[in-house]
């Protein structure tokens, strides 16, 4: 992370933080929402299905694919994306027991 210096920071600090980073985007967020209510693998049908453009899909499902959110699998002369359910699940649990940390009550 650079500038950051990301080694003064937890290992789930750091990694709460590259997936917010991830899923920051509005498009990212679209890309997951479609391919979870399809509970299915998708081959080619976002560009339609989020409206942008093929390239732009597909930068989004690149960064979506490397921090493990989403998996491909190969099929003919496309890909196939859908939810890695093992790594959502771990994501849920990170990012539940992060949301759900209650304050102390003391505030300014």
């Amino acid at each position: 992370m650079g500038l950051t210096k990301s080694e003064i920071f937890t290992e789930e600090q750091n990694k709460i933080a590259l997936i917010a980073k991830v899923i920051g985007h509005p498009a990212r967020v679209a890309i997951l929402e479609h391919l979870i209510k399809l509970e299915e693998c998708v081959c080619g049908d976002l560009v339609n299905d989020i409206g942008l453009a093929q390239s732009t899909i597909s930068q989004h499902l690149k960064e979506l694919k490397k921090i493990g959110l989403i998996k491909g699998t190969t099929e003919g002369t496309s890909v196939c994306y859908c939810i890695d359910e093992k790594n959502w699940a771990e994501v849920n649990n990170l990012l539940g027991k992060f949301l759900n940390k209650k304050s102390n009550g003391s505030c300014c």
